[in-house]
């Protein structure tokens, strides 16, 4: 426990002082206070800011995580030189990399909507709500970033496997279950579907949001089917267990190739 704290510190400190998370905060600060100003009511900021934590927040976690384990490479090895268990070096740089993300966000998104609560206290629960599903995601792009970066040795082809992860996640993934259900159009697709979304933690994170706001016209099919068989509050317990799962799989599947590396 004492090497795990020292080597979370450490990379505390080091991801803190980047200009990567620094501008990745300032840029959710900046968005945030515009859709305050202009957009009208803090509800209206929320919704907007429901794809930016959908397609920012992951992109940034694989991507910035699976660059960070490639520069500290070196600082790696070193770690493992000295009497600490792989253990407590892979999951110290986990928290190191995912527990600055996540203050990023609950700072650049909900500061100024923090303030806004005063005027608007039913602003509260969709704020809750879409930072604690940006920081389930936080946790599962930062676990796909180590998987990525162990498991690849080229800085090059782990880049593009760490953005294939993304698009694959936010952009092709919705376009294959568009496909099925155009294909299939004949047959009960409900259970399939279901699945798939359980499947993709930025569907399923979707879904959770939209179900949060209420937004019946935005939810699509696979909104409309989860809200149907799961209803509101244990949908959303249950979606919110699966994307803890969703981020320990990975994260697990990464400790043990981390376990067997020779570096």
């Amino acid at each position: 426990m004492t090497s795990f704290r020292r080597v979370l510190s450490s990379q505390l400190r080091n991801v803190i002082r980047s200009r990567w998370m620094v501008g990745h905060a300032l840029l959710l600060l900046a968005v945030t206070i515009l859709l305050l100003r202009f957009g009208g009511s803090g509800e209206r900021a929320l919704l907007s800011l429901v794809n930016l934590v959908l397609l920012l927040v992951p992109l940034v976690s694989v991507v910035f995580g699976t660059l960070y384990v490639y520069n500290a490479r070196e600082f790696i090895e070193l770690l493992l030189a000295q009497p600490v268990g792989r253990g407590s070096v892979y999951l110290g740089l986990f928290g190191g990399l995912a527990l600055p993300q996540t203050v990023a966000l609950w700072i650049g998104v909900g500061g100024p909507l923090v303030l806004q609560t005063v005027a608007e206290p039913a602003v509260v629960r969709p704020l809750v709500m879409l930072l604690a599903v940006g920081t389930c995601l936080t946790l599962v792009f930062t676990a796909f970033a180590l998987c990525v970066a162990v498991l690849v040795e080229e800085r090059a082809r782990g880049f593009g496997a760490a953005l294939l992860v993304w698009l694959g996640c936010t952009v092709v993934y919705d376009g294959l279950i568009l496909l099925l259900l155009t294909t299939f159009r004949d047959y009960p697709l409900e259970t399939p579907v279901l699945i798939l979304t359980f499947l993709n933690p930025v569907d399923l994170a979707r879904v959770v949001l939209l179900l949060t706001f209420d937004v019946a016209l935005l939810m699509g099919y696979t909104g409309s089917v989860f809200s149907d068989l799961f209803g509101g509050g244990l949908g959303i317990v249950i979606a919110f267990g699966t994307l803890l799962v969703c981020a320990a799989i990975p994260l697990a599947a990464g400790f043990r190739w981390f376990g067997r590396k020779d570096f």
